[in-house]
C-alpha cells in the first residue's frame, strides 16, 4: 500500500487503451508482435518459454491447456500462435484485471483464447495442464499466494519468464517507472530473492529442473537480473524432462 501511494498503478485506463490498440494491430495482421503495448516489426521469441510449452504439448500428445496469469489481452498467445497453430487442441486462458477481461471478451475472445478474472473462475470451466507467468508475478501484492493457488489447482507445470531476481536473502519491493515513450506510468514491483523464491516453490511441492536467463534489462539501485524457471510437480509421472 505504501508503494502504491507513490505510484500511478497498473490499472491506469491509458495502459489498457494503448494495449488494446496494439493488440488489434497484431490480431488484424497490421503488426507481427505486441508486448507491454509496444508493437514490433518482428516477433521477439522467448525460446525457453516456447520450449517449455512444446514440451507440455508433447507430453499431452499435441493437446494442451494453458493458464496465462497476467497475460494482458493475449500477448504470449499471439507471440507463439505460429507454433500453436500446428497443435491439434489448444485452450489458452488469460487471467487478468476486470477491465482487461471485459475488453478481452468483447474484442479478442474466440474458440481458443478465453479471459477470466481469477484462477478459481478459470479452473471451474476448464482444466489447465500448464501455467505461464510471464512478467506478472512481480506486479501482484501476494505473488506466493498465486503460486499456491496454481499448486492447489493441480497444475503439473508452471513456466516463469521475464521475472526479476537478485542474490539477496529477502525480496525487495521497488517502484518501476515506465519510459515516457511507452506510456506515463509507475507501479510497485517485487525484485525476488532467488533463494527465497525457489524455496517457496519447492515448499509448495514443485521442483525446478530448468532455469534460464532473460535478455530484459532495467537499471536499479542494486544488482538484479531477469530470469525464467520451469517448475514441475514433484513425483508427477509427467514431471521429468529425461
Amino acid at each position: 500500500q505504501a508503494a502504491l501511494s507513490d505510484a500511478t498503478g497498473y490499472d491506469n485506463p491509458a495502459i489498457l487503451q494503448k494495449t488494446k490498440e496494439a493488440t488489434f494491430k497484431v490480431k488484424n495482421g497490421e503488426a507481427v508482435y505486441e508486448r507491454d503495448s509496444v508493437v514490433f516489426d518482428e516477433i521477439q521469441y522467448s525460446w525457453p518459454l516456447l520450449a517449455g510449452l512444446m514440451w507440455v504439448a508433447a507430453i499431452h500428445k499435441g493437446s494442451f491447456n494453458v493458464l496465462d496469469f497476467g497475460g494482458s489481452l493475449g500477448s504470449t498467445y499471439y507471440q507463439n500462435r505460429l507454433f500453436l497453430s500446428k497443435l491439434e487442441v489448444v485452450a489458452w486462458n488469460v487471467i487478468e484485471q476486470d477491465n482487461y477481461v471485459t475488453v478481452g471478451k468483447q474484442f479478442f475472445e474466440d474458440s481458443r483464447l478465453k479471459f477470466y478474472k481469477s484462477i478459481e473462475e478459470c479452473i471451474r470451466e476448464t482444466s489447465p495442464n500448464v501455467a505461464v507467468c510471464s512478467s506478472s508475478l512481480q506486479y501482484v501484492e501476494q505473488p506466493y499466494q498465486i503460486l499456491a493457488e496454481l499448486c492447489e489447482a493441480g497444475i503439473d507445470c508452471v513456466i516463469i519468464d521475464r521475472t526479476p531476481f537478485h542474490d539477496g536473502v529477502t525480496d525487495r519491493l521497488c517502484i518501476q517507472h515506465v519510459p515516457k515513450e511507452i506510456y506515463a506510468a509507475s507501479y510497485p514491483s517485487w525484485i525476488f530473492s532467488h533463494s527465497a523464491f525457489s524455496a517457496r516453490a519447492t515448499g509448495l511441492g514443485f521442483e525446478i529442473p530448468v532455469e534460464f536467463e532473460n535478455p530484459d534489462r532495467l537499471l536499479g539501485s542494486f544488482d538484479f537480473r531477469y530470469m525464467g524457471m520451469i517448475f514441475v510437480r514433484k513425483n508427477s509421472s509427467k514431471s521429468k524432462l529425461g
